[in-house]
């Protein structure tokens, strides 16, 4: 649903906007005639008396239901799921092992560096003061390799907490690597001027090589872990990663944050996968291929729905957190679900329209439907519709939004006076759909034109 744009000036409410119970005393049609007029030529116009009541100003924004949080679990290498430990629609607890991957190619790079290991051990007793210079080149490639593949397969891990835990193991490793590494390139030349024994540079070059060795042996063998794969969130359990959003009016505002339709951008515990084709399943079965960031499993959890709003620039200086909003859900007809503003973001984002709009972030409560009966919980990337209460005027001196109107650059009125118009500029307050507050100007008891006003002219005899 898009927004529906107001006129300015007076800044009105949209025409959408639920409709408000007045309190004005009976509206009384005649016609107004100036001097000048020729002939027959009358124009109807209403007037009526200004009168207090309860003004509400209400802003419409699309929205969509958003989980709480969603994490996507991938394969960290390549290789067939050994086991599937759950099925779908499953409500997991944090930590419980969903899956396992069996992937012999990671098992063959931890016998590897487990060899690799024990040779570094043993090294560096028969090396020349010749070889010094190539030991240290060697080493430094095979760190590099290392370190290398140690970041590719992390970052295929889908787990983010585990996928930040590897990646920060793997610079943590990096620097202990080079600071071990330019104290064996110290010791070799030293020795290559003449200024040390060949004993010191060979220690410190096999210390070097003992903690490359024991480095890339510890992150194969992270990676190996990482093939058994947990619930980093508690949750239910979705086969596959998370679709991409539908292309609605809603793709940019949940597009450009990288998120998928229903998942608040800012809770995603990973990057959403893009599903296969419609009609086709994106469920791994047990002892299918995977191949190193194929999505397996996506744990959503629902514990508490939100929604994500996108409200446009013109409105979004009124919206603050702690407001209240009557929420419409396009799946249930009839019923109106309660929110709260959360937050409200700093910077904007462009809306399917073009415009410039704000991304606002609620929680979503109980619905009702018509009769008082409790209304079925929404799923997430459900469509909605958030009717914001932005400012409230209770007893405050109000007139017909109709009668309101611009002239010389403020907002006026025509007051009756001796039975002749007269243009009062008034300041406006708060403006809700049929009513708009008075701040100065006129007060309750005064007659004024609430229609018709763009034939009225100053000093008009009105009958």
């Amino acid at each position: 649903m898009g927004r529906v744009a107001r006129p300015h000036p007076p800044r009105l409410p949209a025409a959408t906007r639920p409709r408000l119970v007045t309190a004005l005393l009976a509206v009384v049609v005649l016609t107004g005639t100036t001097a000048a007029s020729c002939g027959d030529d009358h124009t109807p116009v209403a007037v009526a008396q200004v009168g207090r009541s309860a003004v509400a100003e209400v802003i419409d924004a699309p929205a969509t239901v958003t989980a709480r949080a969603a994490a996507t679990l991938t394969a960290p290498a390549d290789g067939t799921l050994a086991s599937l430990r759950v099925q779908p629609g499953q409500r997991v607890s944090r930590g419980q092992v969903l899956a396992v991957i069996d992937s012999p190619s990671a098992q063959d790079r931890l016998r590897q560096a487990r060899a690799a290991l024990r040779a570094a051990k043993q090294a560096g007793r028969s090396v020349g003061v010749g070889d010094l210079g190539g030991s240290r080149r060697g080493t430094d490639r095979a760190a590099a390799e290392a370190f290398d593949a140690a970041r590719q397969a992390a970052g295929k891990i889908g787990d983010p907490q585990l996928r930040s835990a590897l990646l920060l193991q793997v610079e943590s490793a990096q620097r202990q690597y080079e600071s071990a590494a330019r104290a064996a390139d110290r010791a070799v030349a030293a020795v290559q001027r003449g200024l040390a024994g060949l004993n010191s540079a060979v220690g410190a070059l096999s210390t070097a090589q003992r903690l490359q060795a024991q480095q890339a042996y510890d992150l194969a063998k992270a990676t190996v872990d990482a093939l058994t794969l947990r619930a980093p969130i508690a949750g239910v359990v979705q086969p596959g990663g998370t679709r991409a959003a539908a292309p609605t009016d809603l793709t940019g505002l949940l597009g450009a944050a990288g998120g998928a339709a229903g998942i608040d951008p800012s809770a995603l515990g990973s990057a959403g996968q893009g599903g296969p084709p419609a009609g086709v399943d994106d469920a791994v079965p047990a002892g299918g291929r995977v191949t190193a960031g194929t999505p397996v499993l996506t744990i959503v959890d629902t514990g508490q729905l939100g929604l994500l709003a996108e409200v446009d620039e013109t409105d979004v200086l009124l919206v603050r957190a702690g407001l209240t909003a009557a929420v419409e859900l396009d799946a249930v007809t009839g019923a109106t679900y309660d929110a709260t503003v959360r937050s409200v973001d700093v910077l904007p984002t462009s809306s399917a329209r073009g415009g410039v709009t704000y991304r606002v972030r609620l929680s979503l409560g109980a619905g009702r439907l018509g009769e008082g009966e409790a209304a079925p919980a929404p799923r997430p990337g459900m469509n909605a519709v958030i009717h914001l209460r932005v400012r409230e005027a209770a007893d405050a001196v109000a007139v017909p939004a109709s009668a309101v109107f611009s002239a010389d650059g403020r907002d006026a009125v025509w007051v009756l006076r001796d039975g002749k118009a007269d243009r009062v500029p008034v300041t406006v307050g708060v403006q809700g759909q049929d009513l708009v507050q008075i701040v100065s100007g006129v007060q309750a008891g005064d007659r004024i034109v609430v229609r018709g006003t763009d034939r009225v002219r100053d000093g008009q005899e009105l009958r």
